[in-house]
């Protein structure tokens, strides 16, 4: 009973007691929910990179947001949403009228928008706003923010299941999606924006630069525990919720910042899918079962 007790008062108590932790799990949960089923189709589609450019792609607009109302949620959100679409539009145009490849452009974009966003917070904000931006505040998350996680992940859910058909084919095969069907562009421009989507909400409670990671982090975990698109799918939601309640409990144990003990949190359980995992994973091909004899 004294370890039953211990370990409740370990990871529940928190929860329990403060409403600060119990807005900080609702959000993450949701943002986990939203957010991990698309790393899992940007990583099968080889655009991990893409969200990554993405995330940062978002901050010129939150910082343009930021100078006009200072830390508010509608300005900042609408500012990294328009911006996160500018950089996606211009990446496509650059790529179609240049040389370079989509990874290219993205990345000269999200390096600009990087800096640029960076240099537009420190204009008018101190040290700590910066901070907030770029790595958020998951402890702060108010009733508005929660709405509007709980929005992006509604949304999010119910274009995937519009959208499962063409964009499972666009995984598989992408020549032939657009060969039988002109849902190619219309697939690859949705996963496009519902990743932007997602890591402008997540933006609030994670910051621009650790969005990303609780988007494709459980995504790269899973493809060690299933070789389904379903199964990927779930396993990712479900270590991306694992990971922020970890996260939140240590942080608040510990006193480190909560959003980077969440990424970390993540990607012990990844490092942990690798050794482990039921789909190549290093134990398993290193000591491999027995087949029974004939």
């Amino acid at each position: 009973m004294t370890n039953l007790a211990s370990i409740f008062d370990l990871l529940i108590t928190p929860f329990v007691d403060f409403a600060f932790m119990r807005r900080a799990l609702v959000g993450s949960i949701a943002l986990s929910i939203g957010a991990c089923p698309i790393g899992v189709f940007l990583m099968l589609r080889r655009m991990s990179l893409v969200g990554d450019a993405m995330a940062h792609a978002i901050l010129p607009g939150a910082a343009l947001g930021y100078l006009f109302a200072g830390l508010s949620l509608g300005f900042m959100t609408a500012g990294g949403l328009i911006a996160g679409f500018v950089v996606a539009l211009l990446a496509g145009l650059v790529t179609r009228v240049t040389v370079l490849k989509e990874d290219a452009a993205l990345a000269s974009f999200y390096l600009i928008s990087l800096a640029g966003g960076v240099v537009l917070v420190s204009l008018r904000g101190s040290n700590v706003d910066l901070l907030h931006v770029l790595f958020g505040s998951v402890l702060a998350l108010d009733d508005n923010t929660l709405m509007l996680l709980a929005v992006s992940t509604t949304v999010s859910l119910l274009s995937l299941a519009v959208l499962f058909r063409p964009l499972v084919l666009e995984c598989v095969d992408p020549l032939f999606l657009r060969t039988v069907s002109k849902s190619g562009s219309l697939s690859h421009f949705s996963v496009l924006a519902l990743g932007v989507l997602n890591l402008v909400a997540g933006f609030h409670a994670l910051g621009t630069l650790l969005s990303v990671g609780l988007m494709m982090v459980p995504a790269f975990a899973s493809r060690f525990w299933s070789s389904t698109l379903d199964g990927m799918i779930a396993i990712a939601t479900l270590i991306g919720i694992l990971s922020s309640g970890l996260g939140i409990v240590i942080s608040y144990h510990a006193g480190t910042p909560t959003g980077p003990t969440i990424i970390l949190s993540a990607g012990a359980l990844y490092l942990l899918s690798i050794l482990f995992g039921q789909k190549n994973g290093l134990i398993l091909r290193l000591w491999p079962r027995k087949h029974l004899a004939a």
